[in-house]
């Protein structure tokens, strides 16, 4: 045992600061200031645990968006380890966590009448590297050390191969190695009748809780990535209340590029969240990889790695994603995935669910399991992810959604005819009439030259291409109508995209590289295209032309005849696509 001066003290003594929304301000719009916020969060009880609640907001008020407490000679998590990190980042994350295990303190230390009574052990779940430890462990540790004394002499934090020790009551610490030593001394206060509280900060595998904490008359939190390996046993035996940290939102990591460039210019401030806010729509709200440049380089290039190195037998890794399975020694979901919280009406607790970490990398997996996955395997993960794939973040693979009969249920009647004239007929899209020959499957299509023999054209596939610059079209499918329909679908952000009728040919030579017959086929072939648009980008709403270009050796007279084929025979319709547009409980309904 090793007594540490000067730890406690920093610890019990660390500074307040904190950021706010200053409306009109220059540079992020946020700015930095010292002491306790004026406002703090506060919480409504939803079920057995809270909530923020933004109902209170006073009118006026700045808006907290962090609080930051420094402690100068940092904080456990980092006292064994290379780092050295004086900020402590309290976002309403954290700030949730410990009003519920305040909760359970008060109720623990209101009496009960029982001099045997335990509180409830909780269980801290959390993506990793947003800030368990960092912001939620020495939080819930500084919190502790404030509440009463006499209800609460001792304050217990395990972290790797280390514990602190905390007595409140001569405001000593002391540092033990080992697990064996501290629990000896932990059960002797225990049967002494002595109350503590625990801080178990599982940070990694071999760190296990032991089942035989906490000792009698103690509080517990484990805190953990969603890696049952890790705590399982220990929870089996305790029941623990689940606690899920959400990852920071976008306010939230803005406010931490404030605060850490607080002494610079405010265009300064705005251009470094810039270069953060770059890192993190490629990995992910993660602080730990993207505000330091080499840790977001690692990150990015092992993400990357991860989704083109997968092979056929691996894609299981990926199924699940949308569901509430823990994640085990699953590694693609280490780099790939990432936990939110959600709430079920039959349950009052809350609960994990798995989604992609970034659009980005969403994106890239969804585009490699489409080549690699089963059918039946892809569209159940298509269904549980649906809401990821209308955001705008998603570009080409938004398509993916197309495979959904509840999606195009939803969005069947939203599609609005873009006429060439007005005194044009108007004209229903095959898929508004036809929403039964709805694609159930989809083909990947490599591009034309590694296309080694054609095949024929089969209803209700979606068939994508694999090439992002892909002439014309993002997707398509054909419509079991009289006659045939080919319909197109292209994402755009624009109020506009037009064409051209080089553009045009690109990809009828294309189709007629990968199916038999096309020349014939293509001579009955009706012609629709959607263009797929979020609900938040420029709406477009005029017919999308085709140019007449010299470019890639289209003649004069073939430019004109491929324009007369667009002005006469291309259907065109506008569809604004949202959340909206499905609930996820109906989805996950429709899995089980």
């Amino acid at each position: 045992m090793d007594v540490l001066e000067g730890h406690y003290e920093s610890v019990y003594n660390a500074r307040w600061s904190h950021v706010v929304e200053v409306p009109g301000g220059e540079g992020t719009g946020m700015e930095a200031y010292e002491g306790e916020p004026p406002q703090p969060w506060t919480y409504k009880e939803v079920g057995d645990t809270l909530e923020k609640d933004d109902s209170v907001e006073q009118s006026g008020a700045l808006r907290l968006r962090l609080m930051v407490l420094t402690s100068d000679k940092a904080w456990p998590y980092s006292w064994g380890a290379c780092e050295f990190n004086r900020d402590c980042y309290v976002n309403c994350e954290v700030e949730r966590v410990w009003q519920i295990v305040k909760g359970v303190v008060n109720k623990w230390s209101s009496g009960h009448g029982e001099t045997d009574f335990t509180p409830d052990p909780c269980v801290l779940i959390g993506t990793p590297g947003i800030g368990k430890s960092m912001a939620a462990g020495s939080y819930l540790l500084y919190q502790l050390l404030h509440y009463d004394a006499e209800q609460l002499p001792v304050v217990v934090y395990y972290i790797g191969d280390q514990t602190f020790l905390f007595d409140k009551t001569t405001k000593k610490l002391s540092a033990y190695l080992g697990k064996g030593s501290v629990l000896d001394v932990v059960d002797r206060l225990s049967w002494s009748g002595v109350k503590g509280y625990i801080i178990y900060d599982v940070a990694e595998e071999v760190c296990r809780p032991s089942v035989g904490l906490p000792c009698n008359r103690w509080g517990m939190i484990v805190i953990t990535s969603p890696n049952e390996n890790k705590y399982e046993l220990w929870e089996n035996q305790n029941l623990p209340v689940h606690i899920v940290m959400n990852c920071p939102d976008e306010s939230d990591v803005k406010a931490m590029c404030v605060w850490e460039q607080r002494s610079k210019p405010p265009q300064q401030q705005a251009e470094y969240w810039r270069e953060v806010k770059g890192r993190m729509d490629k990995v992910g709200p993660i602080p730990r990889h993207i505000l330091d440049e080499q840790a977001y380089d690692d990150r990015i290039e092992k993400c990357h790695e991860t989704v083109e190195e997968t092979i056929s037998p691996e894609t299981q890794y990926y199924t699940g994603l949308g569901n509430s399975t823990m994640w085990g020694g699953n590694s693609v979901f280490h780099w790939l995935a990432k936990v939110v919280r959600i709430r079920e009406e039959v349950c009052k607790g809350e609960f994990s669910l798995n989604l992609p970490i970034s659009d980005h990398l969403c994106n890239k997996t969804l585009c490699m399991l489409a080549k690699l996955m089963k059918q039946d395997d892809f569209n159940s993960l298509i269904l549980r992810l649906k809401h990821n794939l209308v955001s705008k973040n998603m570009e080409r693979c938004t398509v993916f959604a197309f495979l959904d009969a509840a999606f195009i249920t939803a969005i069947r009647h939203k599609l609005r005819e873009l006429k060439r004239t007005a005194r044009r007929q108007p004209h229903r899209s095959v898929l508004e009439v036809y929403s039964q020959e709805r694609p159930t499957s989809h083909h990947v299509l490599p591009p034309p030259h590694y296309f080694s023999e054609k095949v024929g054209v089969d209803c209700c596939v979606l068939y994508v291409p694999e090439v992002e610059d892909f002439p014309l079209l993002d997707a398509f499918f054909f419509v079991n109508s009289n006659p045939m329909t080919l319909v197109g679908l292209r994402m755009t952000t624009a109020g506009e995209h037009h064409t051209t009728t080089s553009t045009v040919r690109q990809f009828t030579e294309c189709l007629a590289a990968y199916f038999n017959g096309w020349e014939e086929l293509s001579q009955e072939l009706s012609w629709e295209i959607i263009y797929v648009q979020h609900a938040d980008s420029t709406p477009m709403n005029d017919w999308q032309r085709c140019d007449i270009d010299n470019t890639d050796g289209v003649s004069e007279e073939e430019g004109q005849r491929i324009a007369a084929f667009w002005k006469g025979k291309m259907r065109q319709y506008q569809l604004a696509i949202s959340p909206g547009d499905f609930r996820r409980d109906e989805a996950l309904r429709s899995e089980a």
